[in-house]
């Protein structure tokens, strides 16, 4: 685990998401409902955008290559926010396909106006719920990347059900990466932190990744590692949080 010291621009989270379970997994959902208008602005390129780089979540198996419109090396990032590190890391891996996933439709607005402005090319966006993504989506090792960015916490204990990463959810992204395939975890909340390092230690298809040795070169990742610090993270930074990451490779074989 790597301490950044003293972490996604979303709106705050309210209440109100029904709990829906997942079929392979079931749970309540790990996000709560959040609803906002979109600008006159966000609207109209809304309208011009999602047709072409936006879907919501279903059932049906994605055709990626077919979406991007090439063969290229998928990763998906759960919870993208409002996109501030969804644009930058996908502007520093321009050979990566990115799939974006959040609930959050103002937040997803400001990627897409991102996205039309600065002419990015590899994002394409999924509103609904990561584990469908996962679960009816994507294909068994069809990854070679998944980033969790500042999940919801959900501190109180009787909330502990509605965490993203639960033991189940570590199997099903490790069952979605391929060999050699890499999941990045980054989250400002202490106990969440020991909470998740546990869990994905003991998902026997993937092991822990040393800061140093990545940094170094010494293990050779599939995608860039780097994060742009967002509004969010600044906050955490401005009172103290320590920001904790973590790097799990799948186990080959």
């Amino acid at each position: 685990m790597r301490d950044n010291g003293p972490v996604n621009d979303a709106e705050p989270r309210v209440e109100g998401a029904p709990e829906r379970g997942s079929r392979l997994y079931p749970r309540v959902t790990s996000f709560r409902s959040r609803r906002g208008a979109l600008t006159d602005s966000q609207q109209q390129s809304w309208d011009r955008m999602w047709p072409t780089i936006g879907a919501d979540v279903s059932d049906t198996p994605l055709d990626v290559d077919g979406w991007f419109g090439r063969q290229a090396p998928t990763i998906i990032e759960i919870g993208c926010g409002t996109g501030t590190a969804t644009t930058a890391m996908a502007k520093a891996e321009p050979h990566v396909n990115l799939l974006a996933v959040e609930v959050y439709r103002p937040g997803l607005a400001q990627l897409l106006q991102v996205v039309e402005r600065e002419s990015i090319p590899n994002i394409r966006i999924l509103r609904g719920d990561a584990m469908d993504v996962l679960e009816n989506m994507l294909a068994p090792e069809s990854l070679v990347g998944v980033r969790v960015f500042f999940p919801d916490p959900w501190p109180k204990a009787r909330h502990h059900k509605r965490r993203l990463l639960q033991p189940p959810t570590f199997a099903l992204i490790a069952d979605r990466l391929g060999p050699g395939g890499v999941l990045h975890v980054a989250t400002d909340h202490a106990e969440y932190a020991e909470w998740i390092s546990e869990t994905g230690d003991a998902e026997p298809r993937l092991r822990r990744l040393d800061w140093d040795e990545l940094a170094s070169g010494a293990i050779d990742s599939p995608m860039t590692h780097e994060r742009p610090v967002t509004k969010f993270e600044g906050k955490a930074h401005r009172v103290g949080r320590p920001i904790a990451e973590m790097i799990w490779g799948k186990v080959n074989g």
